[in-house]
């Protein structure tokens, strides 16, 4: 019973302490603050602890915890005393706590700012993170606090938790006395605890989801015990995949003396199973879960997928049900993939799982595949596995992820996973809404600097059931900052997959230059427009004419591929008819010959009704002879062996292989759907004759089920396309993903300012805001700040009356300008609002008289006067800090460009000299800063550094929440800023600079 000094003690509960943590191998615990009612659970941890960690702990023999402790160890003010435990299953697996402490070590309150800090980690978890997840968890408080260092004493014989503080990142002093070691360190972030804290979360979301990918064991919970339903048909997936690991079917309906359902253990309860459960594919209805999770909880399952639907997708009541379902999980620290999920699916040979819905495995192969939607990701499994119409081929899945509701795994965690997974090699998604976009943006930006990542992103609202932060950037703006991380950025599924398939099979092109080939002029010319449009850097098309053989063809592809002047090529095939027609192996076969010898660039089909060509593109290129030919990887990752062959001359079609009897009466088909497994093409034994002339042996009889071989790791397959604007299109992104890979070498640097007044201005800052919240600066408030940074803004001068401008044009000095700055006339000068070059008294007093008389009274009009600014072209500059994205800045051509049009460009803070370089260039406009049809350059210097002192302000001082600077006159020398407006508020809460945590439910 609480007595009222307990009660006196027991401060607020700070529940916003309470968190959810990934550990180092993958599985979850909680957080959350230590309080009067946790006796019990302090008292049986430390039964739990062995006598040497408990020795470490207070350097002597210390068996158990006295009454005396434990009111010290649960009574907190959460103030100067506080402490944290880690838990799973509602037990205590490690604590930590601070005492504020003042000089020499004695107990103090603020503004007191060091403290003492000590951990206590149970043995049985000791190696799993938990310390240095606890430390990033109690820094944060202790910040929150005031408290600015912490200060530990350990014995040296202690080494694990040295090193929990060394590995850390802090900047620290250690120092030995009395047989103790006493480290002390800052507890202000670094650009090495900041570094160490993300690769941590990295490698701690990446192994929960490896966890979920591959499972020595799995059961299904919710199996029929007739054919059919979800449940049943999930097991016969698994089954029929060749789950290389342990399977169990599970439902409590099973009667007692049922002991298998297809050849599987059958069991009524997880509980009952004989042995762990890595994985439960939970597919029983929504009502049902939370006693599963129970049972998976209690019987040690690592991660669950749930395909029950019923949660946040159907209303406030699922939502809520949603929310318990990870909280329930998470308090045995299982991961959770849906609810509402299709499932998942790993084609590694050492795995074979299709924990899904999809009836049929998808082929191994080297894409990694998330979807949110089932739907969707039914489409994308579809289109990589069929072989038949648009873009074929063999090029498989890695894995695959379908994510529901993502109440839990996101896409972010996949990212983890994917970014150091060496079976993928390029990344394709489809979001209906990003969580965390800061986070995704980090994410991206590291995924795609080692990998392709391809993202289609739902313009709409975010489907119900997804938990998604408020943002107030247009979707249009959100694409342009992924952009700026890497995201190849796609609008439809099918340039999905397009732009997939070719940069799963094919190098990334070195420049923009394009080497055009085929038998047809007229879809030369079609492809040559299309590249135009793409900003590609076409050569004219070479025709080959309708008559052109395989080895026609080989000739030409080998020249363009050997020409320096070319970064990629596109072949052009339509169908030939009559006497000597082209087989499509045959030409597939001189196609990929020929590029074989050319591995920096990449090689594209573009074909018209050729049923079989794109099929025999990837026959070719895995029925080839595969000596082990080592070749540096596609995309900067570990070298894998290679397909290669004997290369002819440049001039000198591919020599015939010894003929043997081809597999399909379809001459140079080989490979091809319906082909079988002993059939090949053209480069090894018994394969169709790779020129005309050859001579052929009669068809052998094939079995048109069997499925062709995979493509060997390193192949090359040409991607074949129906359209050539699709082909264009993934080339286009191909290439400016290969110019983003090369920039992000070297993405610039923050530069320094010596007039810059970061102190002042925060001084500043600080006084504005004892007013209030959102607050907006006034004029002279404006420039003071903005002067703080070296952004001088023209003088305004208010002119209620003709007086008032006259007086104002004296002090300023003629010639003038005279603004209406009312809201609906404000930056509106096509609707006559503004009057430039005023160079005399009259002239003004007129201006004045027909601006009064065309708009109304001067109340209505508050007209300005301002001393003209030299000549340019008028620009907008903005930063804004979204809650979701972070702090943004914008830049576009004032007027029409960005308001009608919606040319603007977008890079997020902080904003380096190269982002301040290419913002200014990547906008549609941008040729009238530049020169455009023989008008004169501007100061594109100056206004690059404008820029960045506009990202240096938002940057240092995040209560800066919105900027304005318009127009922004850019001259021949220099730029002037005519009008600004800056917003001022408390700042966002930045949870990416805080501790590791999952989303909070």
């Amino acid at each position: 019973m609480q007595t009222p000094a307990d009660r006196q003690d027991r401060h607020v509960y700070p529940s916003h302490w309470e968190a959810d943590i990934v550990l180092r191998d993958g599985g979850t615990a909680r957080v959350r603050p230590i309080t009067v009612d946790d006796a019990d659970r302090l008292v049986s941890f430390y039964e739990q602890v062995s006598d040497e960690s408990k020795y470490y702990r207070f350097f002597a023999p210390y068996p158990r915890l006295s009454a005396k402790d434990v009111h010290r160890f649960t009574h907190h003010d959460f103030v100067d005393r506080v402490g944290l435990a880690a838990t799973i299953g509602g037990e205590f697996v490690a604590t930590v706590r601070y005492d504020r402490i003042g000089p020499g070590g004695l107990p103090a309150s603020a503004p007191a700012d060091e403290a003492e800090v000590a951990f206590l980690v149970q043995d049985a978890h000791q190696g799993r993170g938990v310390a240095s997840a606890l430390l990033e968890h109690i820094a944060a408080v202790a910040r929150e606090r005031g408290i600015r260092r912490f200060a530990a004493e350990v014995l040296p014989a202690n080494n694990k938790m040295i090193k929990v503080f060394t590995d850390a990142g802090y900047t620290q002093q250690r120092s030995f006395e009395d047989g103790v070691v006493r480290l002390e360190f800052d507890l202000e972030p670094t650009d090495r605890s900041v570094a160490v804290q993300r690769a941590r979360e990295q490698r701690a979301e990446a192994r929960s989801v490896r966890r979920l990918l591959t499972p020595g064991s799995v059961a299904v919970i919710g199996v029929g015990r007739a054919p059919g339903g979800v449940g049943r048909s999930v097991l016969g997936n698994l089954r029929d995949a060749g789950f290389t690991g342990r399977l169990y079917a599970v439902n409590q309906a099973f009667p007692d003396d049922l002991k298998e359902v297809d050849g599987v253990p059958a069991h009524r309860s997880v509980r009952d199973i004989d042995g762990p459960v890595d994985l439960a594919v939970v597919a029983v209805p929504a009502e049902q879960v939370p006693g599963v999770v129970t049972d998976c909880g209690e019987h040690g399952v690592q991660g669950l997928v749930v395909l029950a639907a019923g949660y946040a997708e159907s209303g406030p009541d699922g939502r809520e049900r949603q929310r318990e379902l990870v909280r329930h999980a998470r308090t045995y620290g299982m991961r959770i993939i849906g609810p509402n999920a299709f499932g998942v699916i790993n084609t590694a040979a050492g795995v074979r799982l299709n924990a899904s819905l999809a009836p049929e495995m998808p082929r191994p192969g080297r894409i990694g595949l998330f979807a949110q939607s089932g739907a969707i990701g039914i489409a994308l499994l579809s289109r990589l596995h069929r072989r038949g119409g648009g873009v074929t081929g063999t090029t498989g899945v890695s894995t695959f992820v379908s994510s529901g509701n993502r109440a839990d795994v996101s896409g972010n965690d996949v990212l983890q996973y994917w970014y150091d997974d060496t079976e993928t090699d390029v990344v394709l998604m489809y979001l209906e809404s990003i969580g965390n976009p800061r986070k995704f943006t980090r994410l991206s930006r590291r995924t795609a600097a080692a990998k392709p990542l391809v993202v289609v992103q739902s313009a709409g609202s975010a489907p119900q059931g997804h938990a998604v932060r408020a943002t107030r950037l247009p979707h249009a703006t959100v694409s342009a900052l992924l952009r700026q991380a890497g995201v190849i950025r796609v609008d439809t599924i099918t340039e999905l997959v397009d732009a997939g398939l070719l940069l799963a099979r094919q190098p990334l092109p070195a420049g923009p230059r394009v080497a055009i080939l085929g038998n047809s002029e007229s879809l030369g010319l079609l492809t040559y427009d299309r590249c135009l449009a793409e900003g590609l850097r076409p050569a004219p098309p070479l025709d080959l004419t309708t008559t052109a053989t395989p080895a026609d063809f080989h000739r030409a592809l080998s020249r363009a591929l050997a020409d320096d002047t070319c970064d990629a090529v596109v072949v052009t095939a339509i169908p030939t008819i009559g006497e000597g027609a082209v087989g499509d192996g045959e030409l597939a076969e001189a196609l990929r010959s020929a590029a074989e010898g050319a591995h920096g660039k990449p090689v594209l089909v573009v074909h018209v009704e050729l049923g079989g060509l794109a099929e025999a593109l990837s026959a070719a290129g895995r029925t080839a002879p595969q000596p082990h030919v080592m070749a540096p990887g596609a995309f900067g990752g570990p070298q894998r062996p290679r397909t290669a062959t004997p290369q002819p001359a440049a001039d000198t079609p591919p020599a015939a292989p010894t003929v043997q009897p081809p597999a399909s009466p379809s001459a140079g088909s080989a490979g091809r759907p319906g082909a079988s497994p002993s059939a090949g093409s053209a480069g090894r034994p018994g394969a169709a004759p790779a020129v005309p002339g050859a001579a052929r042996t009669p068809p052998a009889a094939v079995t048109e089920d069997v499925r062709p071989p995979a493509a060997q790791p390193g192949s090359r397959l040409i991607p074949a396309y129906p359209a050539a604007e699709r082909a264009v299109r993934a080339l286009a992104e191909a290439v400016k993903y290969a110019q983003w890979r090369r920039e992000s070498v070297d993405p610039g640097k923050v530069p320094e300012y010596d007039d810059i007044d970061e102190k002042g201005a925060a001084e500043l800052i600080g006084t504005l805001l004892e007013r209030g919240e959102g607050l907006t600066l006034g004029t002279e408030e404006t420039c003071a700040l903005l002067g703080r940074y070296g952004i001088p803004v023209h003088r305004s001068l208010p002119s209620p009356t003709p007086e008032a401008a006259v007086s104002a044009a004296a002090d300023l000095g003629y010639p003038v300008a005279l603004k209406a700055t009312a809201p609906h006339l404000r930056h509106r000068a096509d609707l006559g609002g503004v009057r430039l070059d005023l160079a005399d008294e009259g002239q003004l007093r007129r201006a004045y008289a027909e601006l009064t008389e065309l708009f109304g009274p001067p109340g209505e009009l508050r007209p300005v006067v301002q001393r003209m600014a030299p000549r340019g072209v008028d620009t907008v500059v903005r930063a804004v800090i979204d809650p979701a994205a972070g702090a943004v800045l914008s830049f576009g051509l004032a007027g029409a460009a960005s308001q009608l049009l919606g040319d603007t460009a977008h890079r997020l803070v902080p904003v380096t000299d190269r982002d301040a370089t290419s913002l200014v260039r990547s906008i549609r406009t941008a040729p009238l800063l530049f020169g455009w049809r023989g008008s004169a350059p501007v100061d594109t210097p100056a206004l690059e550094e404008l820029l960045l002192r506009v990202s240096r302000l938002v940057d240092d001082h995040p209560e800066v929440v919105a900027v304005t600077l318009e127009p922004v006159v850019v001259a021949r020398h220099g730029v002037s800023v005519l009008g600004a407006t800056v917003r001022l508020a408390p700042p966002p809460a930045r949870d990416d600079l805080g501790p590791r945590t999952l989303p909070a439910y």
